[in-house]
């Protein structure tokens, strides 16, 4: 690389670098919002809720860091037209497709980088997530209930808890459960309780307390003095356990080798298709969106007092590739054509742009020979 390769690759590089963690900032505010409340009601520690955030960011990534240095390259270029740095460079004979060298090498990297993490690090991370999700439910479900209102656990289970104590003992129980696996609705009141985890799942654990229930025979109140009585906690953790894997969660060889054992696999089969083309196409929007912003900033004559006409319509071809390229893949879902939009609205701007740079010498150059002919 040139020396002007390498400065402009290292200011493109930066700027891409701060474009991204501004953004990634916005996201991650937004992903920790909906991990707070989990977090403030499970009692869990900061670490978990950090973990639960950062783990939520990759899947962002092929969204944030396309538009990151797409948004890099059109400052920098234009700042550069507007400094007549580029006047200079192509004063020197630096053809178009010269000086875009260090974007489009740039834009390489990005995409092996997307390409990495959208086929492995990304279902990793859904992957953790949700087992950190069921820790959370399941180690710190006592601190579930609230104090004073009566708590849903599941439908047809209510529990009404008067105080928590600092060990995690639980005073004042009022429960009603009207579960479909209970022959009648059963209310138990107790002085204190506890939740307790065993191999068959959670328990929530009373003394002092009784259990009654109304006989639908004859109406009559039944009511059972105990002191100690066990209720049957539902916890999410075997249900997810268990769970069927989404495609966004498998990596990419899993997608190609669904289990023919699994009926969700086989009457999902459609999905993981459209989630190996999703994985193959997205990391190019990278190249895509810096062809395009390239060929707008570098063809055509340099005005030193901006090329705001040029940025506009830069910024706005690459929202209009976004929008149909999402539209594409909602297609993409129920039928084959969306596939091939994909490949269309990603594949054909990039050519576009990179053709227009490659023939920008001969075009560019054929108007001077023209210019120079009739001047003499």
């Amino acid at each position: 690389m040139t020396v002007f390769d390498r400065y402009l690759f290292r200011n493109l590089f930066i700027a891409t670098l701060l474009t991204s963690a501004t953004l990634t900032a916005i996201i991650f505010l937004a992903q920790s919002l909906q991990f707070l409340e989990l977090i403030m009601n499970s009692g869990a520690s900061i670490a978990t809720f950090w973990l639960l955030t950062f783990l939520a960011i990759p899947r962002f990534f092929e969204i944030i860091v396309p538009v990151a240095l797409m948004a890099a390259t059109v400052f920098v270029y234009n700042r550069m037209s507007v400094d007549s740095e580029l006047v200079a460079v192509r004063a020197s004979g630096a053809a178009p497709l010269q000086m875009a060298r260090p974007a489009l090498v740039l834009a390489v990297l990005v995409t092996i980088m997307l390409a990495v993490t959208s086929m492995w690090i990304v279902p990793a991370s859904e992957s953790d997530m949700d087992a950190t999700r069921v820790m959370i439910k399941s180690q710190y479900s006592t601190m579930m209930f609230r104090e004073g209102i009566f708590n849903p656990i599941r439908p047809g289970l209510t529990a009404f808890i008067r105080s928590r104590q600092p060990d995690g003992q639980l005073a004042g129980i009022i429960i009603h459960d009207g579960r479909k696996k209970t022959p009648n609705p059963v209310t138990v009141i107790a002085k204190r309780g506890e939740v307790v985890a065993t191999p068959q799942g959670q328990q929530i654990l009373v003394y002092d307390g009784s259990r009654q229930d109304i006989n639908p025979s004859n109406g009559t109140l039944n009511r059972l003095d105990f002191e100690r009585y066990t209720i049957d906690l539902p916890t999410e953790a075997a249900a997810v356990s268990n769970r069927w894997r989404e495609p966004s969660q498998r990596s990419f060889f899993e997608l190609f080798h669904p289990d023919i054992n699994s009926a969700d696999d086989m009457r999902f089969r459609r999905s993981f298709i459209v989630e190996i083309n999703r994985r193959v196409v997205s990391p190019l929007l990278a190249l895509s969106y810096t062809a395009l912003a390239l060929a707008f900033l570098l063809l055509g004559p340099v005005d030193r007092r901006g090329q705001n006409w040029r940025v506009v319509l830069a910024i706005a071809s690459v929202v209009a590739i976004q929008g149909f390229y999402m539209a594409a893949y909602s297609i993409a879902k129920h039928s084959n054509i969306g596939l091939f939009l994909m490949y269309v609205f990603v594949l054909i701007p990039l050519a576009a742009g990179l053709a227009m740079l490659r023939d920008a010498d001969m075009i560019w150059g054929w108007k001077r020979i023209q210019i120079s002919r009739r001047a003499s």
